[in-house]
């Protein structure tokens, strides 16, 4: 029997090579060849597999009509602010978490609730009926009008979805479905791009929403080829650590809503519950103001949250200090002691710096930079900041503390959760006062440092 003729595909970017090498000459990614074996047949998009849309003729923009896109909620708060206010007929969604983090639990809840005013299908390729029909039991939810099929061929499942003609249908997982139209096994490159593409495209032109849970590697990334990312509408990651009580679901990208929305679930034995005040769970209770502690107003999307940055400064016994950062950007934090140094005179080269967001959160932003510094400062000084103190600012390179985004909301939500100090940018000082918060606003780095110390 002849040897089946094998190349290899990139899973970032989907470029196909004849020979393995340790980087893709399409994207330049390293160790992203995997070897798959070369499909052979008809063309898959024949006439019964056309594209991911039905084409429609060619028209002037201003010819047309820009209306706004009707959702439909899922009966989960939280999950329908990540989603841009609910779901969208057509649409679809891909997401992703760690194992046992709660995707497959959030979905058999959403999909209950919309059980009751919409056809939905939850198509299960990795639990069998009983195993779902136990965990439904377990959450105490009304799932008698939820249809469900166990099964992985993707044939078989377009069958099923033209049959029953679900308004809503959720794939878990994505790497579990295979099409006999490949020769490779479930979970390649080939057999989750054709997959995925087959699925948006039922999407497109029956206007069925699909929710497709994908796998993630070890580094986070959602398994498979990076393209798959590119073909859906909306992508969800969940975050957290399986051993808290805690999730945050976050959209990454989201063509019917903006990106970086953040929700926050508590798990508990009924399931995934949305938290209606998520900066509680970022702020440490002290029973008195303790040193290396500060809080700061982050923009997580359209919601501004108070999450406390703590700093742990210590006497190096090493050659090299060291530099410790969990849930902000590490090689940030080097260049904010450089800038600490070099423009208030404040050196750490000596001591070992350690910087942690309360909570498990992960703060992208550089507004973060104005409460690391002075966490640190606190620290070294062994004084902790003044009470009810929040801030936020970037840090520029020259010393300077640079505007945030949408600073009146940070301040109002600040104010409505009981601080009455904010150390802010000039630029964001309000014009009108707010009621109960003292607003100061300052320039640079060491103007900062000393305004603090005037209010210990």
């Amino acid at each position: 029997m002849a040897k089946a003729k094998t190349n290899y595909t990139c899973s970032e970017c989907g470029g196909i090579s004849n020979k393995w090498g340790g980087q893709c000459p399409s994207c330049n990614a390293w160790n992203t060849l995997v070897e798959t074996v070369v499909e052979t047949g008809t063309n898959r998009y024949s006439a019964q597999h056309q594209g991911l849309a039905q084409s429609a003729p060619v028209l002037s923009l201003a010819d047309i009509e820009a209306i706004d896109v009707p959702r439909f909620g899922t009966g989960i708060e939280e999950f329908d602010r990540v989603l841009g206010g609910g779901l969208v007929a057509g649409g679809v969604v891909l997401i992703g978490g760690d194992p046992g983090i709660g995707k497959s639990t959030l979905l058999l809840q959403a999909l209950a609730n919309l059980s009751k005013i919409k056809k939905v299908l939850y198509v299960s390729g990795e639990e069998s009926g009983a195993q779902i029909a136990l965990r439904a039991k377990r959450l105490a939810v009304d799932a008698k009008d939820l249809k469900l099929q166990a099964e992985i061929q993707l044939e078989k499942i377009l069958n099923t979805l033209a049959e029953h003609k679900p308004d809503v249908a959720v794939i878990d997982s994505i790497q579990t479905v295979y099409s006999d139209a490949l020769s490779s096994a479930p979970g390649s490159v080939a057999q989750v791009r054709e997959c995925a593409a087959q699925l948006t495209r039922i999407a497109k032109q029956t206007g069925v929403t699909i929710i497709m849970v994908g796998h993630v590697t070890k580094e986070g990334a959602l398994a498979g080829p990076r393209v798959l990312e590119h073909i859906v509408d909306t992508v969800l990651y969940f975050e957290g650590d399986t051993h808290s009580s805690f999730r945050l679901v976050r959209a990454i990208k989201n063509r019917f809503g903006a990106v970086n929305e953040l929700g926050v679930f508590a798990m508990t034995e009924k399931g995934l519950k949305g938290v209606s005040n998520p900066s509680a769970l970022f702020l440490s209770q002290h029973d008195s103001p303790v040193s290396g502690a500060c809080v700061m107003v982050t923009q997580e999307g359209t919601r501004p949250l108070l999450v406390e940055i703590q700093a742990l400064v210590d006497t190096s016994h090493l050659p090299n200090a060291r530099r410790l950062s969990v849930g902000l950007e590490q090689n940030r934090l080097a260049m904010l002691l450089a800038v600490l140094h070099r423009h208030a005179g404040i050196a750490a080269f000596d001591q070992d710096v350690f910087i942690n967001a309360v909570g498990g959160v992960k703060i992208t932003e550089p507004a973060a930079d104005l409460a690391v510094l002075l966490a640190i400062h606190s620290s070294m000084r062994s004084r902790p900041l003044p009470r009810g103190l929040v801030v936020f600012g970037e840090v520029g390179l020259a010393g300077e503390i640079r505007p945030a985004p949408r600073g009146q909301e940070r301040l109002r939500e600040a104010a409505k959760l009981g601080f009455s100090l904010a150390l802010i940018p000039k630029s964001n000082a309000p014009k009108q006062k707010i009621e109960g918060l003292t607003i100061i606003a300052v320039e640079r780095i060491d103007e900062a440092l000393n305004r603090v110390r005037e209010h210990e």
